[in-house]
């Protein structure tokens, strides 16, 4: 996948959607997604990254409990055929639930 692909398949849930944060006071009402590559887990050939393998982390924000929201990030990640884990946890501060999706992808350089 490219990355423009994984930005196409994260819009597919239906929720507005930024790459790693929205700006200050840009950010829309919840539920919003956010996605992020946090670090690398390449594998290596003769020396050099043989082929690019990034962690995918997609973060999903709500003001309560919404399981048919979570549902419908993980269909579109199944349908992709993506392997994730799931956390969740409640952020007071901002008195909103997370759900974090992660999972790893190989990106292909052609964009």
């Amino acid at each position: 996948m490219t990355m423009e692909d994984v930005l196409q398949m994260v819009k597919e849930a239906g929720i507005p959607v930024a790459y790693h944060h929205f700006e200050e006071g840009q950010s829309p009402d919840p539920p919003f997604l956010v996605y992020l590559y946090p670090e690398s887990n390449n594998f290596s050939a003769d020396g050099i990254v043989y082929q690019a393998v990034n962690r995918l982390d997609i973060e999903l924000y709500t003001e309560k409990k919404e399981p048919d929201i979570e549902g419908k990030v993980e269909a579109v990640l199944t349908e992709h055929g993506f392997y994730f884990e799931k956390t969740e946890s409640y952020i007071e501060t901002e008195r909103m639930f997370e759900v974090l999706y992660e999972m790893e992808v190989l990106i292909s350089g052609k964009e």
